[in-house]
């Protein structure tokens, strides 16, 4: 019988398979992960660092999230576990992603059946399980998310409400910990930290043949025979930096460029992850406009070469901060026969696009088609104008095989996370860096703001200067065409 409003008219309802149906939004497992990094990373949870690792719980291989942000109440934790709850606010400049209220559903369920939630807020202990094999065993015709709210008594139990008590019970069935003991030490966990206040993930019955964790301990990476990124980018001919990894293969390469500018440090089984500001990565870097009809001004383009892989080369469409579409090839980088536009990136905001709610691309319609035929059109402009520079200095290599730095050096404090500007000349940072090591007096303390990056009036534009030549070099054509013309009458 079907549940009624109070005016008699039948609610909807949400079957279990909606779960493997909601998480079929993500074709690609560093998709749903990116969903999870995004919630600690928004304003209303303001972590600084996010740890994922992969751990074994009694019989259960698990893959773990933690942060050390705001934490969750109950309130927060039950629409966490609901769908198409967001009322993400923008604090202090810095604008939420999530939108659509689903990333953590579908981002959890794409990567394993099962899910629980554990938090510390400043005045709450919370722990919430979305579970496919709690449904499946309970025979749930509707999703049902058990939620308790914990306090610790004196004896180190747990204290939970009366109204509590059934969720409590069947957490404890249904998850890898089956008594109040475990479940309290794996809620004291978030604290070893260092901090007060956080949460922590942990996902099991994993789908394993899309994870490999043993090619690289100290990263997650898709297993596929299409993953030849070591063999390809050997004939990259920098060798003073390493090679770029395949960020379509390696979670950690991902991670390194999902935000346009990272504030929160993620360490990957261990290890940091070295964020990187990618529009500060670039070689002759230039920048270009564009203005959307849908828009009143500008919007400014980044363009440069990539100083690691040339390989490695396209669209980097952000949006609100996040990454979107990475790597997108288009225009002349589409015709591999050309060999045109081999090695450009170019960084562009795309804030007055629609992404779609997996966060994988943006929503395809006019504004969209026409934005992506400009920026063809201006990368092409680019890659011309470097050439034909190139090619009035003497330069006979193409740009693609030559050795490139970066044309600026930016370093981010493993303390503040405030990125800072490095002279000409740094080199690479060591592994820990912090503010005080700066060769910059003025910018050696933390509590000091981060300096400016230079504004769009200062960052050489790209002039195009190649359409004089090729305005001249019609000239002398059609110049030729008529002195053929005629020499032929004369005859």
């Amino acid at each position: 019988m079907a549940t009624r409003n109070e005016r008699g008219v039948p609610l909807s309802t949400l079957c279990p398979k909606y779960l493997i149906t909601n998480a079929t939004s993500h074709t690609s497992p560093f998709s749903a992960i990116a969903e999870l990094i995004d919630n600690a990373y928004d304003p209303d949870v303001n972590a600084k660092q996010l740890w994922i690792d992969k751990t074994q719980i009694k019989d259960k291989e698990c893959l773990t999230f933690m942060d050390n942000g705001n934490g969750l109440n109950y309130d927060m934790m039950h629409r966490m576990l609901s769908f198409g709850y967001s009322d993400k606010k923008t604090v202090n400049g810095k604008q939420p992603i999530g939108k659509y209220g689903n990333g953590f559903k579908s981002g959890s369920m794409r990567l394993g059946d099962d899910a629980i939630v554990l938090s510390k807020s400043k005045k709450d202990l919370c722990v919430g399980m979305l579970s496919q094999s709690y449904l499946r065993a309970t025979g749930a015709k509707q999703i049902t998310v058990p939620i308790v709210s914990i306090q610790q008594t004196p004896e180190g139990l747990l204290s939970v409400l009366e109204e509590h008590r059934a969720s409590l019970k069947d957490i404890l069935q249904y998850s890898p910990f089956n008594t109040e003991e475990e479940l309290l030490t794996e809620l004291q966990a978030i604290s070893s930290t260092g901090a007060t206040t956080g949460s922590r993930i942990i996902i099991w019955n994993l789908r394993r043949k899309e994870l490999d964790f043993i090619t690289d301990r100290y990263d997650i990476r898709i297993p596929s025979d299409a993953d030849d990124s070591t063999a390809a980018l050997s004939t990259t001919p920098n060798r003073s930096t390493p090679a770029d990894p395949n960020s379509d293969f390696s979670l950690r390469a991902y991670c390194r460029v999902l935000y346009l500018k990272p504030r929160m440090q993620i360490n990957i089984r261990g290890q940091k992850v070295k964020t990187e500001l990618i529009s500060k990565s670039l070689a002759y870097v230039n920048k270009d406009f564009y203005k959307p009809s849908s828009e009143r001004q500008n919007i400014s383009i980044t363009f440069g070469y990539n100083t690691k892989s040339k390989d490695r080369y396209g669209l980097m469409m952000y949006y609100k901060n996040r990454l979107i579409k990475g790597y997108h090839r288009i225009g002349c980088q589409l015709n591999a026969n050309k060999r045109q536009g081999i090695g450009v990136i170019g960084v562009v905001v795309c804030n007055f696009l629609e992404p779609t709610h997996s966060k994988q691309d943006f929503v395809v319609n006019d504004i969209y088609r026409n934005t992506i035929k400009r920026l063809a059109i201006k990368l092409e402009e680019y890659w011309k104008e470097i050439q034909y520079k190139r090619k009035n200095k003497g330069d006979t290599i193409p740009i693609e095989d030559t050795e490139k730095t970066p044309d600026q050096n930016w370093v981010q404090c493993d303390g503040c996370q405030k990125w800072r500007k490095m002279p000409d000349g740094f080199g690479a940072p060591p592994e820990v860096w912090y503010c005080h090591m700066n060769q910059n007096p003025e910018f050696r303390r933390c509590e000091i703001e981060e300096e400016p990056e230079d504004s769009d009036s200062e960052q050489p534009t790209n002039r195009r200067t190649y359409k004089i030549q090729e305005k001249e070099d019609q000239k002398k054509q059609e110049l030729k065409k008529g002195e053929s013309a005629v020499y032929d009458f004369t005859k």
